[in-house]
């Protein structure tokens, strides 16, 4: 184990043992479709510092909007959190594909804004997704993205002065959790969720930033799918991590 997996393996336990008296458990329908009943683990925080996340990040936890969860369905082991370590990422053929045919695209990093133009663009993208839905674009900025606990930003894809993708992450010097990302789905054929991810790999790269975690993986969701083509990559079961090379 590294320095850094030692400190997480040490602390984590105990860090995570003091902070359950703020979880509860909550059962919804599933989000994913499947036909089993939902149960988050869930705690409400203000804040939280970059290595407490790390912990959670790390355990497989995730954090939607001031509430950090994990899975604790019954019935279902489906959500299965994945992510890469950037160093190790090998590009298939099609990834590098995706790549070169998006050298066009122009990156921003900058605060998260509810702008005319995020949400306009937000909006094109729920209704040809998530048709019939419930939320508005604003209601996703005011009660998910803008209700942060940690350092978060948002990665702008532009091709000239159009925006074709936003990426809301959280982000700290040694490790990158990917919140949500959405693009015009006009733009499709760019492939725009691959070249996300690939975008960011480069970025954690250059910044040497140790993990990139991509949230859920679950096998029989398609939307999902594109995840795991992302190789070497770990997925966490039975409390660890698990190295997938092919």
């Amino acid at each position: 184990m590294t320095e850094h997996q030692n400190i997480l393996a040490e602390n984590g336990q105990r860090i995570k043992e003091e902070l359950q008296e703020y979880f509860i458990h909550s059962s919804i329908e599933c989000p994913y479709g499947l036909p089993f009943q939902a149960v988050y683990n869930q705690g409400l925080f203000d804040t939280m510092p970059d290595f407490i996340m790390d912990v959670y990040l790390a355990s497989g936890y995730r954090r939607n909007g001031n509430v950090i969860y994990n899975m604790h369905c019954p019935d279902c082991q489906a959500c299965v959190p994945i992510r890469i370590a950037p160093k190790e990422f090998k590009p298939n053929r099609n990834q590098k594909r995706v790549w070169k045919k998006n050298r066009d695209i122009t990156v921003e990093i900058a605060p998260l804004a509810c702008s005319t133009e995020n949400l306009a663009l937000l909006e094109k993208f729920l209704a040809a997704r998530f048709p019939g839905r419930d939320s508005s674009p604003l209601d996703y900025y005011t009660g998910f993205f803008l209700n942060h606990i940690t350092s978060t930003v948002e990665f702008r894809y532009r091709i000239g002065f159009k925006l074709l993708g936003v990426a809301i992450v959280d982000l700290s010097s040694t490790w990158l959790n990917v919140v949500f990302f959405y693009f015009n789905p006009e733009e499709e054929k760019r492939s725009p969720g691959t070249y996300n991810i690939l975008h960011l790999i480069d970025f954690c790269m250059q910044k040497k930033i140790k993990y990139i975690y991509l949230g859920y993986w679950i096998k029989n969701v398609k939307a999902m799918s594109y995840k795991a083509q992302f190789k070497p990559h770990y997925i966490y079961c039975d409390n660890d991590w698990t190295l997938i090379n092919r």
